[in-house]
């Protein structure tokens, strides 16, 4: 099989600096979901990744995540915010939620 992926082209998209505070906050949202859905799988923490245990390090707060972890994490988000900018959608901040 081959496969040849094809993400939209987001290269040209600029963001304002209050849309890229956004990345941080879907970032650690994004882990907080990861995480909840793992241990609803009945994961733990583990110091190494064990499948047959179901324990993974990174069973953590997105705060104590190794910067590498957080770094996908903000790249996804990223990707993801600039992705729906591509499409023509406008992100706006409404008054009823304080970051």
């Amino acid at each position: 099989m081959t496969y040849n992926p094809n993400p939209i082209d987001t290269s040209n998209v600029k963001l304002t600096s209050e849309i890229l505070e956004l990345t941080e906050i879907l970032a650690k949202n994004v882990h907080e979901i990861w995480a909840e859905n793992r241990m609803k799988e009945g994961w733990v923490y583990g110091p190494r990744r064990n499948d047959s245990k179901k324990e993974n390090p990174c069973i953590v707060p997105y705060k104590d995540l190794p910067e590498s972890e957080k770094e996908y994490d903000r790249k996804a988000a990223m990707q993801t915010i600039k992705t729906i900018v591509a499409l023509g959608f406008n992100i706006e901040k409404s008054e009823k939620y304080e970051c």
